[in-house]
């Protein structure tokens, strides 16, 4: 295989609302908030379902890189009820080996309300259930050996048992790449996301504020020098202003496409890693790699989900 990602198995529930729904429900617009059950319910008991997909950052990334026509596979943990059914028949579907036994557990498999305001900006409520739970026995051994490169979800990454779970991936992975996922992600773990940064990880997929918050700095040209002596290949989109690879001390950037018909933001960042890791595991150069992660990224802003097809 390819890519092997291992992340929160979560299914993806769209739902179009107005401002005054998030004002009402506290909600701060384009940020994810983990919610617990009741709350969940309650918020998606008077709203209209769009669409539900076998959702959750990573997955995203690894249906992108099937979709281009790369050998991939993922590990995410679900209940063996309706959701988690569903949700590993939604991964096959796509030609995605899914490495992962479900079980009857107590908690339900893991939900993502995505809500999408009229500028297409996406909020999210997540509800992890047992995907956060993930823990070293969910981890094929096998199965990441044979892989060639292993990608990790930041969503992940909790003290315990999902972070034994991704210790035991990185140790036996031939290369690791890793999504810092959310800003409030990078300052719930700063230390801990850091070292990884520093000294475990091969490939850094982060956004401008994400890579900013990690090494507290407050303007880009901190994040370009601290790139530079990283010796590590990171990735940093910024946006309208385009996409950045640093490697070697090499910078390399990447335009936006213009005038598109912008629905939905949802996947932006995961469909640009899938292109961008498909570039990079198929001898694409840098710039072409980032241009492929453009490309794909900008099919996906322009409707509604993080599915291409």
């Amino acid at each position: 295989m390819k890519v092997l990602g291992i992340g929160n198995a979560i299914v993806d529930v769209i739902c179009k609302v107005d401002e005054d729904f998030l004002n009402k429900n506290k909600l701060t617009k384009s940020t994810m908030k983990l919610v617990d059950e009741n709350e969940f319910k309650n918020l998606i008991s008077n709203l209209k379902i769009e669409e539900t997909v076998s959702g959750g950052s990573i997955a995203n990334s690894i249906v992108g890189l099937a979709q281009l026509g790369n050998e991939v596979a993922f590990i995410g943990k679900i209940n063996q009820d309706k959701l988690g059914i569903s949700y590993e028949e939604g991964l096959k579907k796509e030609k995605v080996k899914y490495f992962y036994s479900k079980k009857k557990e107590i908690l339900p498999t893991g939900t993502c309300l995505i809500l999408i305001t009229p500028d297409s900006e996406r909020t999210m409520c997540t509800f992890l259930g047992i995907a956060g739970k993930i823990n070293e026995n969910d981890i094929d051994v096998s199965a990441i050996k044979k892989s060639e490169i292993t990608f990790l979800e930041g969503y992940l990454w909790d003290e315990g048992d999902p972070k034994k779970a991704l210790d035991k991936a990185i140790k036996n992975s031939k290369k690791v790449a890793m999504s810092l996922s959310d800003k409030f992600c990078v300052d719930r773990h700063k230390s801990n996301f850091l070292d990884l940064v520093k000294n475990k990880l091969d490939i850094i997929f982060a956004n401008e504020q994400e890579i900013l918050s990690l090494i507290n700095a407050k303007h880009f040209d901190e994040a370009i020098s601290f790139g530079k002596n990283l010796k590590k290949l990171i990735i940093i989109t910024r946006g309208e202003k385009g996409s950045v690879a640093i490697q070697n001390g090499d910078v390399t950037q990447c335009d936006v496409q213009k005038n598109l018909n912008i629905v939905d933001l949802t996947g932006a960042g995961d469909l640009f890693a899938a292109g961008f890791l498909h570039g990079h595991i198929n001898n694409l150069s840098i710039k072409e790699s980032l241009e492929k992660g453009t490309q794909m990224s900008s099919r996906i802003i322009q409707k509604i989900g993080a599915r291409l097809s």
